[in-house]
């Protein structure tokens, strides 16, 4: 065995083959052999690309949930408007349905004898007469008098169809609306002259965004003839039926169209004949 004297320990260790252990290289694996695990991380372009990703799926959602009320406001509407239309035709039909036969005094001025006559007025565009339903109080309230009038509708296109209710308490307030009696053109007949019916803040439309319409009202005949049609009634008693013909301004087959109401005047009593009691 050999000893080396006075060298130091680095050079006896290199004089026995062996080489020195430096503190750089110690320090170097602790640092490796101590340092954090390596992290995954995203970048900034896959950011834009997320948040560009996720605008445009939200941008598809908020079309497609615009769409969708869009589509609910639409069918809303025209379920609306097709019930406004059911419904006024069913008004009308009522309101026809309870025609009264009433008798109306008409005077025609302070001096002017008043005469009786059977309450109705029938013309193209107008008409009166004294029903039991009434728009307010249905079947329940008091008679009515109505007043069913054609103007134009809004901006001139088209016509409307109004109503006037006016309370019915005997044959003076029926005889209001007469401004005398004069003979008929056509027929000879003493008839009656009524007022011009006015719309006014109280009216109620029936009918509304209509092309036309027309009255028509159903005259009895003796046999072998047959009831006829006829615009306008010249006859001192009450037709034994009532047309309202009317067709849309704009035919539109997704719409409900306003149909023809017909409705039949059942009153075989005669307006020139005394009714009295017969007592055996």
């Amino acid at each position: 065995m050999t000893i080396l004297v006075g060298q130091t320990g680095g050079r006896a260790l290199a004089g026995a083959g062996l080489e020195p252990r430096s503190s750089t290289g110690r320090r170097a694996r602790h640092s490796r052999d101590w340092s954090p695990a390596p992290q995954s991380g995203i970048t900034l372009i896959e950011v834009v690309i997320a948040i560009t990703l996720l605008s445009m799926l939200s941008v598809g959602m908020l079309a497609t949930i615009r769409m969708g009320f869009d589509a609910l406001h639409r069918t809303n509407s025209r379920l609306m408007e097709n019930r406004r239309v059911a419904g006024a035709q069913r008004l009308l039909e009522q309101q026809l349905g309870g025609f009264m036969p009433v008798k109306a005094l008409c005077s025609g001025g302070p001096d002017a004898p008043q005469t009786l006559f059977p309450f109705f007025q029938g013309q193209p565009q107008s008409m009166r007469l004294v029903s039991t339903y009434s728009l307010q109080e249905a079947w329940r309230g008091q008679p009515r008098i109505l007043e069913l009038q054609i103007i134009p509708g809004d901006e001139g296109r088209g016509v409307r169809l109004i109503v006037n209710e006016i309370p019915y308490t005997g044959p003076l307030s029926a005889g209001q609306s007469c401004l005398g009696m004069a003979p008929d053109p056509v027929s000879g007949l003493l008839m009656p002259q009524f007022r011009p019916i006015q719309a006014s803040s109280q009216s109620f439309v029936l009918a509304d965004k209509l092309a036309w319409c027309r009255f028509s009202y159903l005259e009895p005949a003796q046999p072998p003839d047959v009831d006829h049609w006829r615009t306008d009634w010249v006859e001192p008693r009450w037709p034994r039926g009532i047309r309202v013909d009317m067709a849309p301004l704009e035919d539109n087959p997704a719409r409900l169209r306003p149909l023809t109401i017909t409705t039949a005047i059942p009153i075989n009593r005669r307006p020139d004949t005394a009714y009295v009691d017969f007592h055996q």
